[in-house]
């Protein structure tokens, strides 16, 4: 569910999302009575919803219903996750892949709970510093491991499609926490699994 318009003008607090849509197209010099415009305010406010459905999730909920207490006391790294966001400067899509690791004290995370984390973070308009600390501070937070590692390393339409235009360009971003801020030698060996890729890719 996307977040309700805040505004004070009156004339917008009226308006639904398709008449803004509807409107946007008007001032884009375009007909949104044309054929292939017609259904496309249902169309946005749609695709909008689902790419935003991240504000109507509990990220710290979602983690809690999946804890399990174990005596594991090594690193744990899901990398390689596919992420799509929205930058909230252009509203355009970033897109990339996520990679994080933790140490256990005492508590797990069931696995797919980290791709979760990440889709929920992801699922709202971001920049990319701030979603890499989110889901670092949230795993902290939730299971309270000896540190954690997140790193973002995505591509961003708001460069490749306008502004410098640069299609090969990759923004990386990275949040260390406990051992892994303070500890070299760890993070220097998350870094290094990360890298890694199978043989013949």
């Amino acid at each position: 569910m996307t977040p309700k318009l805040q505004t004070t003008n009156p004339t917008l607090t009226s308006a639904t999302f398709e008449d803004l849509v509807r409107e946007m197209l008007v001032r884009l010099d375009e007909d949104p009575e044309r054929e292939g415009l017609q259904r496309t305010p249902a169309r946005v406010h749609k695709a909008f919803e689902f790419l935003t459905r991240g504000y109507s999730e509990d990220p710290e909920s979602m983690l809690k219903n999946a804890l399990f207490t174990v005596t594991y006391d090594e690193m744990v790294i899901v990398k390689d996750v596919e992420m799509f966001s929205l930058c909230e400067h252009h509203m355009l899509p970033f897109f990339g892949k996520v990679h994080v690791a933790y140490i256990p004290n005492g508590r797990v995370i069931g696995l797919s709970k980290i791709p979760r984390l990440i889709e929920i973070f992801s699922r709202r308009l971001q920049i990319q510093e701030r979603l890499t600390t989110q889901i670092a501070e949230t795993i902290q937070k939730v299971i309270q491991p000896q540190g954690v590692g997140v790193v973002i390393e995505a591509r961003h339409l708001c460069m490749m499609m306008r502004g410098v235009e640069k299609q090969h360009s990759q923004a990386v971003t990275s949040s260390m926490l406990g051992c892994f801020r303070d500890e070299q030698e760890t993070r220097t060996e998350f870094l290094s699994l990360i890298r890694q890729r199978p043989n013949g890719v």
